[in-house]
C-alpha cells in the first residue's frame, strides 16, 4: 500500500511540475509534445536500467566507487600538505582542509580526461543516444549532455564555435542544462559532506548524485522546449568543439588545478558569506518573534508577546525560533510535498529547497549533511529525494555565472542570456524536481 501510495504522489507531482512548466511557456501553441513524451522516456528509462538492469547499475556503483576512490587519493596529497590536520579522528572534519581540496584534484582529473579526449567521446556516446529520440539541435544535445560531467560554463566550451549563432531556445536549452544539473568537481564534495567517514554511504550517495546527474540531463532538455519552443529549423549534427586544455598533458592537469583551486576557494567564500548572512537574518527575526517590553522614561507602554514558543511548539522543536529556515519551509513545503517528502518532514525539506534557490546549493548540501550527521534528520526516503531534488544549479546566483562565463564566449548572447535568466532558474530547478518524483516513484528505499 505504501509503495502504492508513493507512486502515485510521484505521479501526480510529475504531471503537476509539467503543469508548471506549460504555464510558464512563452509559446505553448508551439510546445514540442514529441520532445516532452521522449523525454519523460528516457528519465524513466534512464532511471531504471541505473536502478534495476544489473550490468548498467554496476557500471554506475563503479563510477560512484571510482569518485570515492579519488576522495582516497585526495587525502593523500591533503596529509602530505597539511599533516594532523587532516586526521578526521583527531580534529574531525574541517571543511576548509577535508572537503575542498576534492574540487582542486577533481578538477585535475576531469581536464586529464579531457586533454586526452576521453571525456568528449562519453558525452558524444550519451549526446548520441539522446539525439535519437529527441529530435534537438546538435549542440544543445552535445552541451546538456556534457552538463553532466562538467560545470555550467565549462560545458558550452564543447560547443564554442556554435554559440554565437544559437537561437533563442537553443540558447536558453543550454542555460537551463547548466542548472539542472552539477558539475564532477562539487560532486565528489557532496558525496564527502553527505557520506560522512562512512565508505559504504558514500558509494551510496555517489551513485544516487551520478543517476540523478545522468536523468536529469533529458529533464532539462525537456522543460526547457517546454518554456521556449524552438520555431526555427536548426543543425541536428553533433560536432564537439576540437579545442584542447592546454598544450600538453603536464599543462592540462596543471591548468585545471588551477581551474579547481578557483572554484574551491570561491565555493569556501561563499559558505562564509551566506552563513554569516543567514545569521543575521536569523537574529534579527528571532528578536522579532522574541517577547519584547516597550516603555518609555520607565513607564511601560506594553508588552509584545512574541511567538517564538509558538513555532517551536508547532513545529515540535524542529525550529526553535523565528528564523530564515522556517520561513523558506513554508514557502518551500508545497513544493516538498509536491515532490513526495512526507508530512512530518515538510519544513526541513522546504527549508533546504529553499535555500537552493535563494542561495545556492553547496549552502544546502552543507545544511542537509549537518541535519543528516546531528540526527536531526533521519528518514532516508526523505534524505534520498532532497539528494534529487537539490542536484543542480538551479538558484539566483548562477544567473550572474552563466552570464559572465557563457557571455565570455559569446557576447552577442549576453542579452538573451540576461533577459531569459530567470526562467532558466525555474526550469532547472522543475528539471531537478521532476527527477525526485522518478526517484520517489522508482528508488528502493
Amino acid at each position: 500500500m505504501e509503495t502504492l501510495t508513493h507512486l502515485l504522489r510521484g505521479a501526480f507531482g510529475y504531471a503537476a511540475l509539467i503543469g508548471i512548466a506549460i504555464a510558464l511557456s512563452y509559446d505553448r501553441r508551439n510546445i514540442p509534445w514529441r520532445i516532452v513524451a521522449a523525454g519523460v522516456v528516457l528519465q524513466f528509462l534512464f532511471a531504471s536500467c541505473v536502478l534495476y538492469v544489473g550490468p548498467i547499475r554496476d557500471l554506475v556503483e563503479w563510477v560512484g566507487n571510482l569518485f570515492v576512490n579519488l576522495m582516497g587519493f585526495t587525502n593523500e596529497g591533503v596529509k602530505f600538505v597539511f599533516g594532523s590536520l587532516a586526521s578526521t579522528e583527531k580534529h574531525g572534519i574541517i571543511f576548509a582542509i577535508g572537503i575542498l581540496p576534492s574540487i582542486i584534484f577533481f578538477s585535475a582529473f576531469t581536464s586529464m580526461l579531457y586533454y586526452l579526449g576521453i571525456l568528449q567521446k562519453v558525452v558524444y556516446a550519451y549526446a548520441w543516444l539522446i539525439s535519437k529520440v529527441m529530435p534537438l539541435s546538435g549542440a544543445e544535445t552535445l552541451s546538456a549532455s556534457a552538463n553532466i560531467f562538467l560545470g555550467q560554463t565549462e560545458a558550452p566550451f564543447l560547443i564554442k564555435p556554435y554559440l554565437p549563432n544559437l537561437t533563442r531556445s537553443e540558447i536558453f536549452t543550454v542555460m537551463v542544462g547548466g542548472m539542472a544539473t552539477i558539475a564532477g568537481a562539487v560532486m565528489i564534495a557532496y558525496i564527502s559532506i553527505l557520506g560522512g567517514d562512512s565508505t559504504q554511504e558514500q558509494i551510496l550517495f555517489a551513485t544516487h548524485l551520478i543517476t540523478a546527474s545522468v536523468i536529469n540531463a533529458p529533464a532539462g532538455l525537456m522543460i526547457s522546449k517546454i518554456i521556449l519552443p524552438q520555431t526555427e529549423k536548426v543543425n541536428t549534427d553533433l560536432a564537439i568543439s576540437k579545442e584542447k586544455i592546454g598544450t600538453n598533458f603536464v599543462d592540462a592537469i596543471c591548468l585545471g588545478t588551477t581551474d579547481g583551486l578557483k572554484l574551491a576557494v570561491n565555493v569556501g567564500a561563499m559558505l562564509i558569506t551566506f552563513t554569516a548572512l543567514i545569521a543575521l537574518f536569523n537574529a534579527v527575526f528571532g528578536w522579532v518573534g522574541a517577547p519584547h517590553t516597550f516603555s518609555i522614561a520607565g513607564n511601560e507602554l506594553f508588552t509584545y508577546p512574541g511567538f517564538n514558543d509558538w513555532i517551536a511548539h508547532v513545529t515540535d522543536g524542529t525550529f526553535k525560533t523565528f528564523s530564515l529556515e522556517f520561513v523558506l519551509g513554508l514557502i518551500y513545503a508545497p513544493l516538498a510535498w509536491l515532490i513526495g517528502i512526507d508530512y512530518g518532514h515538510l519544513l526541513q525539506a522546504g527549508q533546504l529547497l529553499g535555500t537552493r534557490t535563494v542561495l545556492n546549493e553547496f549552502v544546502s548540501f552543507f545544511q542537509l549533511g549537518e541535519l543528516k550527521a546531528s540526527g536531526a534528520l533521519t528518514d532516508k526516503r526523505t534524505i534520498i529525494l532532497l539528494t534529487y531534488a537539490m542536484c543542480g544549479f538551479a538558484n539566483i546566483v548562477s544567473i550572474g555565472i552563466q552570464i559572465g562565463g557563457i557571455g565570455s564566449l559569446a557576447p552577442n548572447q549576453r542579452g538573451n542570456l540576461a533577459a531569459l535568466g530567470v526562467k532558466a532558474v525555474l526550469g532547472g530547478t522543475i528539471a531537478c524536481y521532476l527527477s525526485a518524483c522518478v526517484a520517489g516513484m522508482l528508488v528502493p528505499m
